[in-house]
């Protein structure tokens, strides 16, 4: 962009906007904010600039666009991809959304909650729960994700099976353009078929298309009642067949159903001294787990008859069922803590992978075994939303920096089977800066085309998160 814009020009001219407290330059104080989650990218913006609401979003996005500074926005920063890390040439201002964390207004009757881009999930669980409602999107880092950074990748989670991804959840939202322009479409309607839906093209553009910073969620009845089971099954066709049977069984009662290998237990509870195993997984490689949720109290235990069946057919070989709420939360936090197992003994490569259900069994076996024959020393570590077909394929090694002088080749032998299986390589975490070079080889290019153009469109001088998504 042929750039010449001083840190100290960028100060002042922010500064009037935000007020100096609230605008950082070097040395910069807030350097939790300048790497991503997995310690991996790494920036050095122009400035750190905190606005306070949408009128200062909107102020500095104008300031940016009319001087040409790209501006790279980020709210938790819990990103896998490197999504909100400023660029490392120093041209970038980081635009944070964590002053805008208020919940503004919870509507128990329509079912809906107004929320500001820098809203902590857990917060946004904890304050419908307190009036009586449930807000469902929930994954391991809720508790510093932000509702801003869930809608600019689509978040899914572990209740996508029942209530959809973060787009599923979302009824409208308030988003500043490039150019400064705030397009409010922040309406709590279940029905408008008033032209285009525009919130959808705001979601899962990563910040490339405009700033999210308000968004009107949907609420639903607190569930009443809870049944979770481990259930271990000899394979991943199995898993998928008992998938089938409980669906059948529970219907829509059906919220959760992950798919762990059951080594990645078993280093749960190694690993996690904070998390109890409830006994030896050893008897079965695969091990589902299973969540159905009422808002009644059924006739019997809804999982043992599937179960027992199950059983009796050889679909499964063994299991747990929760004896209380306790009991249950226990067996998920092993589901959310594999990902800190694994980094426990030396990380894992993250392959965020999403495949029609019916194709799983056949994408595990076959990568699996090509990863085998390529790399003898892998550790795979698979697990994810069978129910919805995501599964976090990761691959980790002995020694650990194995994998990563590997990564390429473990990312293409994955990809090529993801593809094989008309798979996707982002199923929630989005592309960022990981996976660009991947999404741009591997997409459909007049799918790439089109998007290309919406960017111009609406951010003609492309300032909005540089080298993420699209080509520049």
């Amino acid at each position: 962009m042929g750039l010449t814009m001083s840190a100290d020009s960028a100060r002042l001219a922010l500064s009037e906007i935000v007020g100096e407290k609230w605008v950082e330059v070097e040395p910069f104080a807030s350097v939790n904010l300048l790497s991503d989650w997995t310690n991996r990218f790494h920036g050095r913006p122009l400035a750190i600039v905190k606005p306070a609401d949408t009128a200062e979003v909107s102020a500095v996005l104008k300031w940016a666009n009319d001087n040409n500074v790209p501006v790279v926005a980020q709210s938790g920063n819990t990103s896998l991809v490197g999504g909100g890390t400023p660029t490392a040439d120093g041209k970038a201002v980081l635009l944070s959304l964590q002053r805008m964390n208020k919940v503004e207004r919870i509507d128990a009757v329509n079912d809906t909650m107004v929320v500001d881009a820098g809203v902590i999930l857990q917060k946004a669980q904890e304050a419908a729960c307190a009036h009586g409602r449930l807000f469902p999107l929930s994954f391991a880092s809720e508790g510093s994700a932000c509702i801003g950074g869930c809608l600019a990748t689509n978040a899914g989670g572990t209740a996508v099976l029942r209530y959809g991804n973060t787009r599923d959840l979302v009824l409208g939202i308030e988003v500043v353009l490039a150019d400064g322009t705030v397009l409010n479409i922040l309406r709590g309607l279940r029905k408008d078929n008033t032209g285009y839906d525009l919130k959808h093209l705001f979601m899962a553009s990563e910040g490339t298309l405009g700033v999210i910073t308000r968004a009107v969620v949907k609420l639903f009845p607190l569930p009443k009642v809870r049944f979770t089971a481990l259930a271990g099954t000899p394979d991943v066709r199995s898993a998928c067949e008992l998938l089938k049977r409980v669906k059948e069984a529970a219907g829509p009662a059906l919220t959760g159903f992950e798919l762990m290998q059951a080594k990645c237990i078993e280093r749960v509870g190694k690993e996690i001294d904070a998390v109890t195993v409830p006994g030896d997984v050893s008897g079965a490689p695969w091990w589902s787990l299973i969540e159905l949720s009422y808002s009644r109290e059924p006739e019997g235990h809804p999982l043992e008859s599937v179960l027992e069946k199950a059983f009796e057919d050889g679909v499964a070989v063994d299991a747990f069922l929760a004896q209380s709420e306790k009991e249950s939360k226990s067996f998920w936090a092993i589901r959310e803590s594999i990902p800190s197992a694994d980094a426990h003994v030396g990380g894992n490569l993250h392959n965020d992978v999403s495949l029609e259900i019916s194709e799983i069994p056949d994408f595990v076996e076959e990568t699996l075994t090509a990863l085998q024959k390529r790399f003898a020393w892998v550790d795979p570590s698979v697990f994810g939303h069978l129910g919805d077909g995501n599964l976090h394929f990761n691959v980790g090694s002995v020694p650990a920096p194995l994998a990563f002088e590997n990564e390429e080749g473990i990312r293409e032998t994955v990809y090529e089977r993801v593809a094989a299986h008309n798979g996707s390589i982002s199923a929630e975490h989005g592309i960022g800066q990981l996976k660009r070079a991947h999404f741009l080889e591997l997409k459909n290019p007049a799918e790439v085309a089109v998007m290309v153009k919406i960017k111009k469109a609406l951010d003609p001088k492309g300032i909005l998160n540089p080298g993420k998504l699209l080509p520049d």
